[in-house]
């Protein structure tokens, strides 16, 4: 069983940035992996970043890509998204997903307004 918390959501302006934190209980070798994902109103959840930690590669999708950052600290079981130069269609739920398991957390309000 595999429990994930997020954190760091607010609201910001365009230009700003965030960084988002989610740390996950009970140990699993689906915590090993992890990803980002986000649901705006009224669309589907989407892919946001992934991390691997056999080799530290990460993965973004291109309206992310440079502009977030994922990092990972294996010693606290906590996965980053640091967010920079915000824009109002970054506003969205942010959720932390084992990339390989499906285990959702309760998600993290990111709001950008325009």
């Amino acid at each position: 069983q595999v429990q994930l918390v997020e954190s760091g959501g607010g609201s910001v302006q365009a230009g700003g940035s965030l960084r988002l934190s989610c740390v996950a209980y009970g140990y699993s070798y689906c915590t090993y992996d992890m990803s980002w994902y986000r649901q705006a109103p009224g669309k589907e959840r989407e892919f946001v970043s992934a991390i691997d930690s056999s080799d530290g590669s990460t993965s973004y999708a291109d309206s992310v890509k440079g502009r977030f950052t994922i990092s990972k600290d294996n010693a606290k079981s906590t996965v980053y998204l640091q967010m920079n130069s915000l824009k109002p269609e970054d506003t969205a739920m942010y959720y932390c997903k084992p990339t390989l398991c499906e285990y959702w957390g309760q998600g993290t309000q990111v709001t950008v307004p325009s």
